[in-house]
């Protein structure tokens, strides 16, 4: 501020600060404090001495960190490199669970001096700048940078600029490539040789890649409704027996973006009652990263097919086709929750990252912005702002109302169209209100309550059905009020919408909610189902198709390729994807009744009556009159409609 003094006894200085600390040192802890003690003592000692040959300070070194001052802001990267380096070659002699590496972070600032220590933003930014490096990393400001990149010859990855915490203004950070020592070193004293000489530049490579320093949780991956009600008498839970290995591709290419899918985390609790919120957990990451436009996220339908099952992650990574998998546990405890978390590159089992976290319940939320911007950081993300905007938003600031969101989720999940149905659908009902209660502006708990009453409109639970609709569409509308960045509220939106009849107000829904949600499968097959309803099934086929790839283990998006192949006049296709369905789901009448639809229109009237003997042997009173009404063109209802009578559906 203008007119502001250093106080006495405080000075002011320009330096290149130097900040690290130990990746994954609670767990080494946990595991073995007399081992970790011994490494750290012999790591600090080594890291000490290197920073005195590079003419430089050690501040302060408590616990796990250490903080350095240097004069000369390029011997602070040549020090942090060859520390770097030499630690490589020490972890090579220890078991992969009990090496140690340190992040480092350099930024070359003001500070205010008092006595040996150091104070102020300088010191702050070094310390930002050391969290957002990976194990084994080197992360720079860009005021470094400016200073080094002609004088050192190494590789930086330009990671743009990212919020940290208790920094008013954005960071520019680079990321230092490593590469082996003994060609890194070369090339450094080559090009002193060279900036000696004054014989040039040299240029040097920079990558685009990005994360930012906040990130917000909960935006909850939902199922289908309207594929589920017209292809099967059930809401099947992503925990189906139905998903069998013939369902499972064998392997998938990678896409051409980082990929990731995050694993169940296990529930450590002991208690099988406290599922629900490792659940939880697990759906706040995937929903989270599906808000990024950079990465390639698989959906929560085909992540929890992996539940409880001892799994190799090479396997994974196979079979739903991405390099990366997260995994980690969860244990709850009274107002404290524990959590593990490692990232591992898929092919190798290397891992990427790990990190143990115990905290307080009510940092929840802070936890899971934490470890989603570990994720994007580690894989080198560039987030847009807009995306940065988004994943700064937390759902609830009540963690009572976050509680019963979960557990109203988990009811909601475990639907069946069964006599069961209408209670449970109450009770998540109930819990949907309860989290209303203690929060009015809880923008997901709306959206989970008009899906209640979507179920209670399809599946004719209320006295007054169209009266559920009503209130399904006023409480969507309620939701994407509250949080107009919430995909899911978009995409139920535009279901109501579009059971309406009201087809451009559900397409312009279910366009925004894949804008927020790139990688959102649910926004996908909503928008096809949709799509399909207007009479656009050329578009709704390419949304399937790039649904099923972020959701490769969900069968149902097959009931929505036959409806797309279907309704192009495609018979032979939507044969083959109808019968697939069936292979996993004898139950799924409403894909019977299209598949004894294309059998009439094909001739072959004997497999036809077969389909609809199905059909009304499971259920009697079926009937797709309520759901044929929101065809577009009426022609294809009638088209359904008149192929069905001729096999004997009245």
């Amino acid at each position: 501020m203008p007119g502001q003094t250093t106080p006495v006894g405080m000075e002011r200085k320009l330096a290149a600060i130097f900040s690290t600390d130990v990746a994954g040192y609670s767990r080494l802890m946990g595991d073995d404090e007399e081992a970790t003690i011994r490494t750290l003592t012999a790591y600090r000692a080594l890291i000490s001495s290197l920073i005195q040959q590079y003419r430089g300070r050690v501040v302060d070194s408590p616990g796990d960190n250490l903080l350095a001052e240097f004069a000369s802001v390029v011997d602070a990267v040549r020090c942090a490199v060859e520390i770097q380096h030499e630690l490589k070659v020490k972890n090579a002699e220890l078991s992969d669970h009990r090496q140690m590496r340190f992040r480092i972070g350099i930024n070359l600032g003001d500070v205010i001096v008092e006595g040996e220590r150091l104070y102020g933003d300088g010191v702050n930014i070094a310390a930002r700048l050391e969290s957002l490096a990976t194990p084994g990393g080197i992360c720079i400001s860009g005021t470094v940078y400016d200073q080094v990149e002609t004088k050192l010859a190494l590789t930086y990855e330009d990671l743009g600029e990212q919020t940290v915490k208790n920094i008013a203004k954005p960071v520019r950070v680079f990321w230092i490539v490593m590469e082996d020592s003994a060609s890194q070193n070369a090339k450094i004293k080559a090009q002193e040789s060279k900036i000696g000489n004054r014989e040039g530049r040299v240029g040097v490579a920079r990558r685009k890649g990005a994360m930012v320093a906040v990130a917000g949780p909960l935006l909850i991956a939902v199922i289908l409704i309207t594929v589920r009600y017209f292809a099967s008498s059930s809401l099947f839970t992503p925990h189906s027996s139905l998903l069998t290995e013939e369902a499972k591709p064998p392997s998938l290419p990678l896409p051409d973006k980082p990929s990731i899918a995050v694993l169940p985390f296990t529930n450590m609790s002991g208690d099988p009652e406290q599922d629900y919120f490792s659940d939880g957990i697990t759906d706040n990451l995937i929903t989270d990263l599906s808000k990024i436009s950079g990465l390639f996220v698989i959906a929560r339908h085909s992540i929890f097919t992996y539940k409880g099952q001892a799994v190799k992650v090479a396997t994974v990574g196979r079979e739903l086709g991405v390099r990366h998998v997260l995994e980690g546990s969860v244990q709850k405890a009274g107002k404290r929750v524990r959590i593990n978390v490692q990232l591992i590159d898929a092919p190798t089992g290397g891992h990427m990252w790990a990190e143990r976290y115990d905290r307080e319940l009510e940092d929840i939320f802070a936890l899971q912005d934490e470890i989603t911007q570990k994720i994007v950081f580690a894989l080198k993300v560039t987030l847009t702002s807009e995306e940065q905007e988004r994943l700064r938003r937390y759902p609830t600031k009540n963690l009572e109302a976050y509680d019963a969101f979960l557990h109203g989720w988990e009811y909601w999940w475990g639907l069946e169209d069964t006599k069961e149905a209408k209670e449970d659908n109450i009770q998540a009902r109930r819990m949907a209100e309860r989290a209303i209660e203690l929060d009015s502006e809880y923008a997901a708990a709306y959206a989970l309550l008009s899906l209640t009453y979507q179920v209670e409109w399809m599946w004719h639970l209320s006295e007054d059905p169209q009266q559920s609709l009503a209130r399904a569409t006023e409480l969507a509308q309620r939701a994407v009020t509250l949080d107009g960045s919430l995909p899911m509220a978009r995409w139920i939106l535009g279901w109501c919408y579009v059971y309406q009849r009201q087809y451009e107000q559900a397409i312009a829904e279910g366009e925004q909610a894949i804008s927020l949600g790139p990688n959102d499968a649910e926004a996908h097959l909503g928008l096809a189902e949709i799509l399909n309803w207007a009479g656009r099934p050329e578009e709704a086929l390419r949304l399937t198709e790039k649904a099923m790839r972020l959701n490769p283990r969900y069968f149902l998006s097959l009931a929505e390729l036959g409806h797309a192949y279907y309704l192009m006049g495609r018979n032979e296709e939507a044969m083959a994807a109808f019968k697939k369905v069936l292979s996993h789901c004898p139950d799924c009448l409403g894909t019977r009744s299209w598949l004894a639809s294309i059998y009439v229109e094909l001739g072959r009237a004997e497999e036809a009556r077969a389909q609809v003997a199905e059909i009304l042997q499971r259920n009697p009173n079926f009937s797709t009159e309520g759901v044929l009404s929101t065809y577009k063109d009426q022609a294809q209802a009638a088209r359904l409609r008149n192929a069905l009578r001729k096999a004997g559906l009245k």
